[in-house]
């Protein structure tokens, strides 16, 4: 089987196809061919070296595919399932990768394994974000950073779904148009525009009750800035690079605003918890509630390309590997 490695971090360049053994399953794990895999920042952090991983790896830690070997003392799968998993290291770009039993997500019947790739870590990211990081309420408003790429996409359609009025930040006349399709009342040209202003102008000055951010340095001023007093700054990405330390001073100085740095695998650590999420998930899926778009498809060998866009915003909604 073919798969994209990692022989040493750096740039796109580091990631190249080879061809390896077929992989077995242990105890507790599962071979999956991979229909669809798909492509996140966290990719990046792991090629670069930004999260630590010992190389050689297999790129991409997200995917959906069909089962075709089962280890010993897995309960409830079989081979010919469907499933989808993410976060799991090692398991992406490759026609066969192995996946803990325990992270396996059955795919419902009627959503394919390239809708249920693109949809599944971004869009349990939007899942927890609004219902439990921030429980959006119907007639609040909510600031959401990068409203056209993956889960800004899913968020500003949660959020709309819910009542919540969406100011969604882009950086382009496309992005901004999808943003509207996804429900975004407001969208603010950040590339042109003070965020910060803007969003004083479109509240009466008031500000907003939350601040979804999965860009980091380049819009964390503006953030905190666009805040109502008492509101919540939910920085869950560094798409732009790190935050500077935040002096606690500061979160006094505008307001009282509470700031918070979450992350999914602590949301969706129980297996429960997991199972639960990707019901809800799949069931706004399956309703209409949540469109899901994905924007590019890449091959193996078009992995580097596939980061490329991604690292200069070129993207929008889901990109996928095909591995073929």
């Amino acid at each position: 089987m073919r798969a994209v490695l990692v022989h040493e971090h750096g740039g796109p360049e580091v990631l190249v196809t080879h061809d390896l053994p077929s992989p077995n399953p242990g105890p507790g794990e599962l071979r999956v061919d991979v229909a669809a895999a798909g492509v996140n920042y966290i990719d990046v952090y792991y090629r670069t070296g930004a999260y630590p991983l010992a190389t050689p790896f297999i790129a991409g830690s997200e995917g959906a595919g069909v089962v075709s070997a089962v280890g010993s003392g897995v309960t409830g799968c079989q081979e010919g399932d469907h499933v989808v998993w993410a976060m799991v290291p090692g398991a992406g770009y490759a026609q066969q990768v192995i996946v803990p039993a325990e992270r396996a997500v059955p795919v419902p019947v009627g959503i394919d394994d390239e809708t249920a790739c693109a949809v599944f870590l971004q869009g349990l990211t939007a899942h927890y974000l609004t219902c439990s990081t921030y429980p959006a309420r119907p007639g609040e408003t909510a600031l959401v950073h990068a409203a056209a790429g993956g889960v800004g996409l899913l968020l500003t359609q949660v959020l709309a779904t819910l009542g919540v009025r969406v100011i969604a930040t882009t950086s382009t006349e496309d992005k901004a148009a999808l943003a509207r399709e996804a429900g975004a009342a407001e969208v603010i040209r950040y590339d042109r525009d003070d965020v910060a202003t803007e969003v004083a102008r479109l509240t009466e000055a008031r500000g907003v009750d939350v601040v979804y951010d999965g860009v980091g340095r380049a819009t964390f001023e503006g953030s905190i800035d666009s805040l109502r007093p008492r509101g919540m700054f939910v920085l869950y990405g560094a798409a732009s690079g790190k935050v500077a330390p935040v002096d606690p001073l500061l979160l006094q100085s505008k307001g009282s605003l509470f700031f918070t740095r979450p992350t999914l695998a602590h949301y969706v650590a129980a297996r429960d918890e997991l199972l639960e999420r990707s019901r809800e998930l799949f069931a706004w899926v399956t309703s209409g509630e949540l469109s899901v778009r994905v924007g590019a498809r890449f091959t193996l060998d078009q992995a580097h390309q596939a980061h490329m866009d991604l690292e200069s915003r070129r993207t929008t909604g889901k990109s996928l590997i095909i591995p073929g």
